[in-house]
């Protein structure tokens, strides 16, 4: 994710210049500089001195150890920091950088790597007007942005869009491999099920789009649709999304107690 941003600040006419990375992998370092032609550090410290905005795109349990060693260096800008981890909570990651940092966190999605990402952004009371412009500017760069009113409900953002992909892919795999047991042949029915589910993704992006509408604008009475819609409601699909959302909700909330060294 924090690639994607980097090339999705760059499209937006961001100076590579103005863009530094901290990683540690060499390969890694080696690749952004040679793709993207940004500066890439090994020294974490080196790579947020004198930034006005730092992301932070690693493991949630890697957080604190990645934090805390630069909370002098943070101290010195104090830039506006942008969090991309799931379940890793404001008040951990102010204590782990300085409570006098202006944090906001973002959960983007995977989409994001192709500029089609949306992301769901939350900010303390705190945070001013202009640093929340600057972390919408930011996630822009990759696509659509929403704000939630409540930490908590980046929860719910996390199960709907940044896990959402996973659940379209799934849907997109299980349409392909009925339509080959149905003796299609595998390659083509996965061909078919994937430009399906890019089709509709654009038809339920369109301005003004709803999705009750658009689904019965295809479901004709007595015609196949009905058919096939009517086994899925009839099996409980509408319970089971529900409980899918409200498991990754949970499990969000879980990651957010867990002890943090």
């Amino acid at each position: 994710m924090g690639r994607a941003l980097v090339s999705g600040l760059l499209r937006a006419g961001t100076r590579a210049e103005l863009l530094a990375v901290g990683e540690p992998e060499a390969a890694a370092r080696a690749t952004l500089e040679r793709e993207l032609a940004v500066r890439a550090s090994p020294d974490n410290e080196a790579a947020v001195s004198g930034a006005e905005v730092v992301v932070l795109a690693v493991k949630p349990q890697d957080a604190a150890l990645v934090l805390r060693p630069l909370a002098a260096a943070l101290a010195v800008k104090k830039p506006l920091v942008v969090s991309l981890l799931a379940g890793t909570r404001v008040h951990d990651l102010e204590a782990w950088c300085g409570s006098e940092l202006a944090v906001v966190r973002a959960m983007p999605n995977r989409p994001a790597l192709l500029g089609a990402g949306v992301s769901g952004l939350y900010a303390p009371l705190k945070v001013p007007a202009a640093q929340r412009a600057i972390a919408e500017e930011v996630l822009r760069s990759v696509g659509e942005v929403a704000w939630v009113p409540t930490e908590d409900l980046l929860d719910v953002v996390t199960a709907l869009s940044g896990s959402g992909p996973a659940y379209c892919f799934l849907l997109a795999e299980c349409m392909a491999e009925a339509a080959s047991a149905l003796g299609l042949e595998h390659a083509l029915a996965q061909r078919l099920a994937a430009a399906t589910l890019h089709g509709a993704g654009l038809m339920a992006h369109a301005p003004g789009a709803q999705l009750a509408q658009l689904r019965a604008e295809v479901t004709s009475r007595g015609g196949t649709t009905e058919a096939a819609l009517r086994v899925l409601e009839s099996g409980g699909f509408r319970g089971l999304i529900a409980r899918a959302l409200a498991a990754a909700t949970q499990r969000g909330r879980e990651l957010a107690s867990l002890p943090r060294t």
